[in-house]
């Protein structure tokens, strides 16, 4: 039996990644900073065991060298992160710290004691900033324009080193925007999705958004951690970009979502300068054929399929909400 490592394993991506993990016969151990308040969706039958949560810090340098010594993974997903960008200028140090050093924490201790230990790092596409070219591969030139994207990059080159002068299986994915029914309400996708349904239900009377234009690649979380299993699984370490290689707006979320529910968007959808982020308009748009071509990954779920299963969760969500 396999065992695997998620760190952060309570977000999006870990949990996804968990139920995956799981239906493959792993042994899962989970490190997350807090489990009082969490309540997982992980599959559960006789067959589909449960993961052993551990509560802890990847910033806690003898914690983690303990937990890596105790259970000896045969891979590392390193899902910690301060993943919201306005909240990684909120305290810079902590998010290099996380982001950057956490990073840097799980690699020292896989070349000193678990040198069989494959890991898989999760770069960003909000590294390339305003990138140089269109679409982005694993070698566009990166210039990351904030503290998040900086602490990735920064984590990024670190994967590259170990693996080069270490000899070790360390592997960078830089995935781009990927959504799910459980992205937290933050996220424009899952703003939009759950407010498309408050209007619906008449608990909401509009939508404010910011730049409607704006594109981004978005894909389903789901099809994306089973990119970062393929990786980890190939015979030699690679980087990779994961993304559809499809750019949508923020205009096509909300037409989509609220035809979903018999709504014209253009009736509730208000623009408000707030919600501008400070940035040049760019295009983050992925090229996937290096992992189409080298491991033969591609994603199962297309866009409007995506807002679908985002809308009807949200939909259950606020139906069986006590009154």
């Amino acid at each position: 039996m396999k065992k695997a490592l998620i760190t952060g394993i309570t977000g999006q991506d870990g949990t996804y990644l968990t139920n995956f993990l799981l239906a493959k016969g792993y042994q899962v151990i989970g490190v997350d900073i807090g489990f009082k308040h969490f309540e997982p969706s992980y599959t559960s039958s006789d067959n589909v065991p449960t993961p052993t949560m551990i509560e802890g810090s990847i910033q806690d340098l003898e914690f983690i060298s303990n937990l890596i010594i105790t259970h000896t993974p045969d891979e590392i997903y390193n899902f910690a992160s301060i993943s919201f960008i306005p909240a990684s200028w909120e305290d810079v140090n902590l998010n290099i710290d996380i982001n950057g050093k956490g990073a840097v924490n799980l690699l020292e201790i896989v070349r000193k004691h678990s040198p069989h230990t494959r890991i898989f790092q999760p770069s960003s596409s909000e590294m390339f900033g305003n990138p140089v070219e269109v679409p982005q591969t694993i070698n566009t030139p990166i210039h990351p324009n904030n503290p998040y994207a900086t602490a990735k990059a920064f984590a990024h080159h670190m994967i590259g080193c170990y693996r080069d002068h270490f000899n070790i299986f360390a592997t960078a994915g830089i995935l781009f925007n990927h959504e799910s029914p459980i992205r937290p309400p933050r996220f424009v996708t899952r703003k939009i999705t759950s407010h498309a349904v408050q209007i619906k239900l008449g608990k909401l009377d509009s939508l404010p958004l910011g730049n409607l234009d704006a594109q981004k690649d978005w894909g389903f979380a789901g099809d994306y951690v089973k990119a970062m299993w393929m990786m980890l699984q190939a015979e030699t370490p690679q980087d990779y970009v994961i993304g559809t290689g499809k750019l949508h707006s923020v205009r096509d979320v909300c037409k989509v979502a609220f035809e979903l529910l018999d709504l014209d968007y253009e009736e509730y959808v208000t623009v408000d300068p707030r919600f501008y982020r400070k940035e040049v308009n760019r295009q983050l748009l992925a090229d996937p054929t290096r992992i189409r071509t080298n491991l033969g990954w591609e994603p199962d779920t297309d866009f409007k399929s995506l807002i679908k299963m985002m809308v009807e969760h949200d939909l259950e969500l606020e139906t069986n909400k006590p009154a």
